[in-house]
């Protein structure tokens, strides 16, 4: 069963443990065949919400970074490595 709020509306831990259920009934196996295609789909816009919200975290942890002295300093964009 899944919950009937938009994904774009849901904070980063309703949609993490939305996304758990989904995959534990998908993994289940007896699901219809429609339903397991509604289920992925959403499974798959909730993935997408999670990682948006790291992403939002990530920069927001670059833009605080401190430098050697302790003092924050300023935006700096995400090592790739």
């Amino acid at each position: 069963m899944t919950s009937e709020t938009p994904v774009t509306e849901m904070s980063f831990e309703q949609a993490m443990k939305e996304l758990e259920r989904v995959v534990d009934q998908l993994e289940r196996g007896d699901v219809a065949l429609d339903a397991s295609i509604a289920l992925y789909e959403r499974g798959a816009a909730l993935k997408k919400r999670c990682e948006d919200e790291l992403k939002r975290a990530e920069e927001k942890v670059a833009a605080i970074t401190l430098d050697a002295s302790g003092q924050p300093t300023g935006t700096q964009p995400l090592d790739a490595s």
